[in-house]
């Protein structure tokens, strides 16, 4: 992740903007296709989001786009705009799976305070106490510091081939494993300025992943399967592995490289990401997910209480332990997570009134301004 504005950041958090941005500079996208939006909201509340998606569209921000929303009072609505493959012109489905790129850091954070409410780890152990000789200087880095993105380890994906942000070619199919993403971030040390007290870092998450399989003995994906998918019901939620496609429907994921060809990213084996983004969902699993979580159903009030504990960035949220929040103009503050992976950006949003937006953009060549995606969230929040 690069150090984003206040506005970029909500744009596309959690990635590379300037590049992908000129990477996607003349992907045209098709006409605003949409698909029948299921609601019990009044047909003004349907109009006004679907409104919205079709403008996303019809100005070339996403080939697809999909919302699932709450607002107050409960009322939901769910619905899309777009195609979900440039070739056929076939709508986008709003029940289609995506991928979700960083909100797997929530999930693996989810995982790792339930051991701490088991008594496995604490918060301030120092993560050689677990994984003794993995960190450099992991005696002086702590579990809470890893999850805060406060530990200033020097994230693997800022090494050129190493971002499943951009496109890899053939690469793309390459299986990795964690002890590799580590070994790529540790080969040199890490350069932080005296001034920097908190920094993005996907190693981060390759390391709360190894501490879930250290303290349990099974994988990391099994125990997120085990503890959060299951209790929950999220049987539209996938620790996907080494497989590289996803679950029908789904809509494909574009980009452009700098020779101006258009490339479908869909299928990639995200390995590369592993816990620290490599999960697959849909709008109405992670409303599910974040009812379920925030609610207080898979954490202690304490463990909650301390994932929820925010501290302000330069890259446009407070960061808490897996959590991003987000003011809104209007007062309002969001808390969840954003994500992204090479032709999938995701937002997963709720606020303690029960107010949720979920939405997946199939980026097009002009990306979503931030303007825009503060407006929709307005909609819904405010």
């Amino acid at each position: 992740m690069i150090k984003f504005s206040r506005w970029t950041a909500f744009a596309v958090s959690g990635a590379t903007a300037a590049a992908l941005a000129a990477a996607m500079a003349v992907l045209t996208a098709p006409d605003a296709r949409t698909a029948q939006p299921q609601s019990s909201h009044t047909r003004s509340s349907q109009d006004g989001f679907q409104e919205t998606l079709n403008d996303l569209v019809k100005t070339k921000a996403a080939t697809a786009v999909l919302l699932r929303v709450r607002t107050a009072g409960g009322g939901e609505w769910s619905g899309a705009a777009g195609v979900s493959d440039v070739r056929t012109g076939r709508p986008a489905d709003p029940a289609g799976y995506f991928r979700i790129g960083s909100v797997t850091k929530t999930f693996a954070a989810t995982v790792l305070l339930q051991l701490v409410d088991e008594g496995r780890l604490r918060l301030d152990d120092p993560v050689a106490k677990h994984l003794p000789g993995v960190v450099p200087d992991g005696e002086h880095i702590t579990v809470r510091q890893v999850l805060q993105h406060t530990s200033l380890l020097r994230d693997y994906m800022s090494d050129p081939g190493w971002s499943t942000n951009r496109w890899r070619g053939a690469e793309r199919f390459r299986s990795y494993k964690p002890n590799r993403l580590l070994a790529q971030a540790f080969r040199i040390p890490a350069q932080n300025p005296p001034d920097v007290t908190w920094r993005y870092s996907n190693t981060n998450y390759v390391v709360v992943g190894r501490l879930i399989e250290r303290l349990t003995g099974r994988p990391y994906g099994k125990e997120v399967e085990r503890r959060v998918l299951r209790p929950l019901r999220l049987t539209q939620t996938i620790v996907p592995g080494d497989r590289p496609g996803l679950p029908r429907p789904h809509a494909h994921g574009y980009a452009l490289l700098p020779d101006g060809r258009t490339v479908d990213a869909t299928r990639m084996n995200p390995s590369l990401d592993w816990a620290a983004g490599e999960m697959i969902s849909t709008t109405r699993d992670l409303g599910r997910f974040l009812d379920g979580l925030l609610g207080g159903r898979l954490l202690s009030p304490s463990a909650l209480a301390a994932m929820r504990t925010v501290r302000p960035t330069d890259a446009g949220f407070a960061y808490g332990l897996g959590l991003q929040e987000y003011a809104l103009p209007c007062g309002k503050r969001m808390i969840g997570h954003s994500g992204q992976l090479i032709g999938y950006t995701t937002y997963a949003l709720r606020s303690d009134d029960g107010r949720q937006m979920n939405l997946s953009v199939n980026l097009g060549s002009t990306p979503p301004s931030a303007d825009k995606l503060y407006a929709l969230a307005g909609k819904v929040f405010c």
